[in-house]
């Protein structure tokens, strides 16, 4: 089945689950697209089987609390960001609810996180204005650049390079072998004065990257010469929320949370918004992604909605 706009048109709510007594703020799918993580501001982390439509189990993280959490390379375990007594990031194994290992190093609140998509490496950024390279294999740091500002982190498709980008205004971008002798190319984008970045995405096909932020404000960028290409509006923020926008798997569509509690998708080539997904959210979506290999997309407010498609492409 290929996604094209009468597919995305047709999604509709296949499943809600209502584990959760506070926002859900942080998902991730697993590389194999069968199961779904996420953390929420009750210290609660639940996962989901996607095939199955159900809730698998959950995990209590009372003690750090969680955010930000992403599965790693081995299916039983993740990574997250702490919200109480440190910053510290911690490796967990989800079978047995136990930390393999901590990172501590970052002095202020944790907010990118992201893992390399084919190796044990992962990246950190924190208000502490660093970005810091670990290594799931060491508690020690393996690399610290100071930036000016919030940063915020992402690693291309292939992991051979990185993108950060620096106090809402210039992503940089770094090749992981020698990252140390500073960026090999620096995009100057023109600053938001109404928000901060939050997020950053390549796309699967590596050709754009995508910037959310915790406005009503969305951009689309070529990865190569820094050109802004699109800039999505029209979903609402009005509570200064960081808010995930993502991308369809083939690159084509974008999608994105709105404090309205609902998901308003473009076309990425085009820049026209192909429509707006009501899931009857009662609070604000701030996590949403599409599954890197099945139909399914997923969207959280205080809930976890599955959405499924409900036409079939006839073409």
């Amino acid at each position: 089945m290929k996604l094209v706009d009468t597919v995305v048109r047709s999604f509709k709510v296949a499943k809600i689950f209502r584990e959760n007594s506070d926002r859900i703020n942080s998902i991730d799918f697993s590389t194999t697209g069968d199961t779904l993580i996420s953390c929420s501001e009750d210290d609660q982390i639940v996962i989901y089987d996607c095939e199955k439509g159900t809730q698998m189990r959950t995990v209590n993280s009372k003690k750090y609390g969680v955010d930000l959490i992403h599965f790693t390379h081995a299916k039983n375990t993740a990574i997250h960001s702490s919200t109480k007594i440190d910053d510290t990031i911690r490796y967990l194994s989800l079978h047995d609810n136990k930390y393999i290992r901590y990172f501590p190093g970052h002095t202020k609140k944790v907010v990118s996180l992201c893992i390399s998509p084919v190796e044990d490496t992962f990246l950190s950024g924190s208000l502490d204005k660093s970005l810091r390279l670990w290594d799931l294999r060491s508690p020690n740091c393996h690399g610290v650049m100071n930036v000016s500002g919030r940063p915020v982190a992402a690693y291309d498709p292939e992991g051979l390079i990185f993108a950060a980008g620096v106090n809402s205004e210039s992503i940089k971008l770094y090749d992981l072998r020698s990252f140390d002798k500073g960026p090999f190319t620096n995009f100057k984008l023109s600053h938001e004065k109404e928000c901060d970045w939050t997020g950053l995405k390549f796309s699967r096909d590596g050709k754009t990257i995508l910037v959310s932020t915790n406005g009503s404000i969305i951009r689309l960028i070529d990865a190569f010469h820094g050109t802004p290409l699109q800039t999505f509006t029209g979903h609402l923020n009005n509570k200064g929320i960081p808010i995930e926008a993502s991308f369809s798997p083939d690159s084509q569509f974008v999608f994105s949370g709105s404090t309205d509690g609902r998901v308003h998708v473009w076309n990425a080539d085009t820049g026209y918004k192909v429509c707006v997904l009501n899931g009857d959210h009662p609070a604000p979506v701030q996590c949403v992604q599409f599954n890197p290999k099945y139909m399914m997309l997923a969207s959280a407010c205080t809930n976890m909605a599955f959405w499924l498609p409900t036409v079939d492409d006839a073409s």
